[in-house]
């Protein structure tokens, strides 16, 4: 009998989650009844501690608002999580704490499939953890960045028509219009887009954001946060199951 193997997700308020229904069906594809993949809602962040102790734990996805607090509570992390400054996937080997960002690797192939070449400069809206994995894959593929965040020197008070109109990538790393609250979408000078941008909306739910519709509106190029996300979880299963061989 194998023993048991326990995986799951943080986070903060997060009864809903892509990554359990992902992972179970992946275990019953696999037929791998020692696995199991739980929600471990955590109000604050140093209840992770509880979860280090259980010996079954073989790792865990990190998600909102705990992807940048919890490097403090590991003892490595990979180069790409160090350079990006979030984590959301953790190892635990031999009892060692280890932190990835695979984020990275599922925008990154999100964007090689849709991006066109006169596509070069990106505006991130947004500067939470996600929002650091997607800058680091832009300015690794030679695209120029500008942050719009609420702190930011471009804010959404002060983002105009024509910053939008020269920035052909726009990437939405904010929750705002997140199931339940599908109706509500970010303060947006949507008309400075056209058919020559791409617009990619993380949040996978809804399939179709408020931020989204108003973008294809306007003739913009369209992509939702679902390819990304099981990219990343793809990526992840890697790191718990051929990392430690």
């Amino acid at each position: 009998m194998d023993s048991k193997k326990k995986l799951g997700l943080i986070g903060r308020n997060i009864s809903y989650s892509f990554s359990k229904k992902f992972f179970e069906e992946k275990f019953k594809k696999l037929q791998l009844g020692h696995f199991t993949y739980d929600i471990f809602d955590l109000q604050e962040i140093d209840e992770v501690n509880n979860l280090f102790s259980d010996p079954e734990l073989l790792g865990f996805n990190v998600t909102i608002p705990y992807k940048e607090r919890i490097s403090d509570y590991l003892d490595e992390l990979s180069d790409e999580a160090k350079e990006i400054g979030a984590v959301n996937c953790v190892l635990i080997e031999n009892g060692k704490k280890i932190g990835y960002n695979t984020d990275a690797f599922g925008f990154e192939k999100t964007l090689k499939i849709h991006r066109k070449p006169h596509q070069n400069s990106a505006l991130i809206l947004g500067n939470g953890g996600a929002a650091k994995a997607i800058k680091y894959v832009l300015n690794k593929n030679g695209i120029s960045t500008e942050t719009v965040s609420r702190n930011s020197e471009l804010n959404f008070e002060n983002l105009d028509k024509e910053t939008v109109e020269k920035n052909k990538i726009v990437v939405q790393c904010t929750p705002v219009g997140t199931f339940p609250k599908t109706d509500e979408c970010l303060d947006f000078p949507f008309e400075g887009l056209s058919k020559d941008h791409l617009v990619i909306d993380l949040i996978y739910n809804p399939n179709y954001s408020q931020f989204i519709i108003k973008s294809s509106q306007k003739g913009a190029k369209t992509v939702n946060g679902y390819y990304m996300l099981e990219q990343q979880a793809e990526k992840a299963w890697e790191i718990w199951n051929f990392k430690k061989k």
